[in-house]
């Protein structure tokens, strides 16, 4: 879907949402580090879960890098495997 006003691609989820398609990491030139607890968290939905490429907008190389950083995080306790 085109949206006319900003000439975007944007994708349409069920229940309304609307994210980007381009990758938030590719875009910014962000670095995803384990210990960047804000950043990941942002990635795990509230069960605890890693979201997933198509919901993120994430590129393929940088959701394999994520999906590697948050496991490492849960493994030394920055986030919990489970959600609250």
């Amino acid at each position: 879907m085109i949206n006319k006003k900003t000439k975007m691609t944007k994708r349409v989820i069920k229940k309304g949402i609307k994210l980007n398609k381009d990758c938030a990491f590719c875009k910014n030139n962000l670095d995803l580090d384990y210990k960047n607890i804000e950043l990941l968290s942002r990635y795990v939905n509230s069960r605890g879960r890693i979201v997933s490429r198509r919901v993120s907008g994430n590129c393929a190389k940088h959701q394999r890098k994520l999906s590697q950083e948050v496991k490492r995080s849960r493994f030394l306790n920055l986030l919990p495997y489970v959600g609250k």
